[in-house]
């Protein structure tokens, strides 16, 4: 039993486990994999253009209630803290605009743009277009704009355009960042940040 409470007490506050559920984030992350997260990476350092995020989408991604009987909702979490399920309400993705960013879709070139300048994405999905859809988002203050590295197959913020929040993040929804991929063994790897080439503007995300 101590065992059991002493490792809820640090999953709630340095680290934890996260199942991925899909494909949004391949190459990189694939269906099935276990990551590690680090939740208190982003308290001594801000979040940075290109940093990988993981994030409670509620009232953003997904509706505050479920919507499930509570017994259903006890299970899937028991599932999710287990390792071996995904949750419907957190996500990962990646920081593409931080606070006070224009980003936009796309340059002549067919790159996105962040504050007007063309940036260099090597973590897309070969084959995948920056982005399948125009659009032009304005980050306001204390939220990020977060896409998936598998353009074609992400629900991310360009999906949520229209709807309360436009597809914005908040920053205090963040519970951490990826620091490696801990299962399966032969796919164990750190995870290190990527820095997002060629934006302008200010880089850091409080």
């Amino acid at each position: 039993m101590c065992a059991v409470l002493a490792s809820a007490v640090v999953r709630a506050t340095l680290v934890d486990v996260y199942y991925i559920p899909s494909g949004s984030m391949e190459p990189l992350l694939r269906t099935g994999d276990r990551v590690l997260v680090s939740r208190t990476d982003y308290r001594s350092e801000p979040i940075r253009r290109g940093d990988l995020v993981v994030f409670d989408g509620r009232g953003s991604f997904a509706p505050f209630r479920s919507g499930n009987p509570p017994f259903v909702d006890a299970v899937l979490g028991l599932g999710q803290w287990l390792g071996v399920a995904g949750s419907g309400t957190v996500y990962v993705k990646r920081a593409i605009g931080l606070p006070g960013d224009t980003v936009a879709c796309c340059a002549p070139d067919g790159r996105l743009t962040v504050n007007g300048a063309p940036v260099t994405e090597d973590y897309v999905f070969p084959g995948d277009a920056p982005s399948g859809m125009k659009f032009i988002a304005e980050v306001p203050a204390g939220r990020l704009w977060l896409m998936g590295d598998h353009r074609s197959k992400s629900a991310d913020s360009r999906s949520l355009l229209g709807a309360p929040g436009g597809g914005m993040v908040p920053i205090d929804r963040v519970i951490g960042r990826p620091v490696g991929i801990i299962w399966p063994l032969e796919r164990s790897t750190p995870l290190a940040r990527t820095a997002l080439g060629g934006t302008a503007g200010t880089d850091e995300g409080r």
